[in-house]
């Protein structure tokens, strides 16, 4: 794949699977002005994108957002979570220097916490 691209996933650390069919946006965020909404996935068996979420020139160097819609995949697994729920929405806002390199944005996520890191 030529320039760079944007990949996540999700992993359900309460259960110790990837997290099948949960929603995440991806926003662009300028330096004023409203979040530019760019694309919406639901993540698949493996927790993955099926593709790319951006690549090559649609790829710049900036700030975004992934916001993962953890709260409806949990309550969706039958746990007996609190209304309204702890986490519904994990939003992860991140930069990129360099949109030539590939950037992988995956969330560990349960009920009541989360982290992140950027992947390879």
């Amino acid at each position: 794949m030529s320039g760079g691209w944007l990949t996540t996933h999700i992993l359900d650390a309460a259960h110790g699977t990837p997290a099948a069919g949960v929603r995440v946006d991806l926003y662009r965020l300028p330096a004023a002005g409203e979040p530019e909404h760019l694309t919406t996935i639901e993540t698949n068996a493996d927790g993955r994108s099926d593709v790319p979420l951006l690549k090559g020139g649609d790829f710049t160097a900036g700030i975004y957002q992934l916001d993962f819609h953890i709260g409806p995949y949990f309550e969706a697994r039958g746990l007996a979570l609190a209304e309204p729920v702890f986490l519904g929405v994990v939003p992860i806002r991140f930069g990129v220097a360099d949109a030539g390199q590939h950037y992988h944005v995956p969330l560990l996520a349960a009920p009541f916490s989360y982290s992140t890191y950027r992947g390879s």
